[in-house]
């Protein structure tokens, strides 16, 4: 059995789909069914159903992805172990959106420029996806926002970047009140099911402010858009550039300088790459160059 088409069959069940299957594989979706199409000859039962665009695992499909998970953890580690010298191997990584776009392409570049035999696999998602993936063994290591809950034992973290609060507003209302604003402008809310719309929400709630919510998103690049299309005042962390160009913003500092998210690495301890976590902290570690 081909462990390349054991791991398509895993991607297809965890993204639910077989294009976004390809995408996290950088395959075509063909590919993609054509892997599974002979594991499915090869076995000789169905490992899929079908529906429309979206796809699930038949019985059998399910008992091979919770075997074939741990399986092919085993391979990578085997091929970890087999490179012993110097830094070279698979790192998987993954990373939240902000994470993604800002900081993470010049560490992945002095990394790249470091260690030119370095493979990093990205996977990108929420906080608390990564948090899970990572905790489980699934991913070596993750950038994300550092969770309001207790982290397991078999992980470590390390903060790279604190972010403070701003009041996002056009413009126009640069000479306002940070409070005011948020008070008596329509509100765009960054989404409470992440952790840093939760870090907002927690200090409205402690200045007893109530806002009237417009909208709710889980973008914050969205949020800025609609900031400046006069639709409302946001709460918000200052995240690394790139933001969207061409806007007229205005960022209000807060009360309270002290209320940030901080943005971090987390990694699985017990991980056969961790010298290649410790060259990704080494990277992340030094300062940024010009620009």
């Amino acid at each position: 059995m081909d462990t390349r088409f054991l791991e398509s069959l895993v991607a297809v069940v965890e993204q639910g789909s077989i294009a976004e299957a390809a995408r996290r594989l950088n395959l075509t979706p063909a590919a993609i069914t054509q892997r599974i199409q002979a594991l499915e000859r090869e076995l000789g039962t169905a490992l899929l159903m079908r529906s429309g665009r979206t796809v699930r695992p038949t019985e059998a499909g399910a008992r091979m992805v919770e075997r074939g998970r741990g399986l092919l953890m085993e391979v990578r580690d085997l091929k970890a172990h087999a490179v012993d010298t110097g830094t070279a191997g698979e790192l998987r990584l993954g990373a939240v959106a902000t994470a993604l776009n800002g900081m993470l392409p010049d560490i992945l570049a002095a990394l790249a420029r470091s260690y030119p035999r370095l493979t990093v696999h990205m996977v990108p998602g929420t906080s608390d996806f990564l948090l899970s993936q990572v905790q489980s063994g699934v991913l070596d290591a993750a950038l994300i926002v550092e969770p309001d809950c207790g982290l397991a034992k078999t992980c470590g973290w390390r903060v790279l970047r604190e972010e403070p609060l701003v009041v996002l507003a056009p413009r126009s209302m640069a000479g306002e009140d940070a409070h005011a604003l948020l008070r008596e402008a329509p509100y765009i809310r960054y989404d409470r099911n992440t952790y840093g719309g939760r870090i907002a929400d927690r200090y409205l709630r402690a200045h007893d402010i109530l806002p009237t919510v417009r909208f709710e998103l889980t973008s914050l690049s969205a949020i800025a858009l609609l900031v400046d299309r006069g639709l409302g005042v946001a709460l918000v962390p200052d995240w690394p550039p790139p933001w969207p160009e061409g806007l007229s913003l205005k960022k209000l500092p807060i009360a309270d300088a002290s209320c940030v998210r901080r943005l971090g690495l987390l990694w699985y301890k017990a991980s056969a790459r961790l010298r290649l976590v410790n060259a990704l902290l080494e990277q992340a570690a030094r300062p940024a160059g010009p620009g």
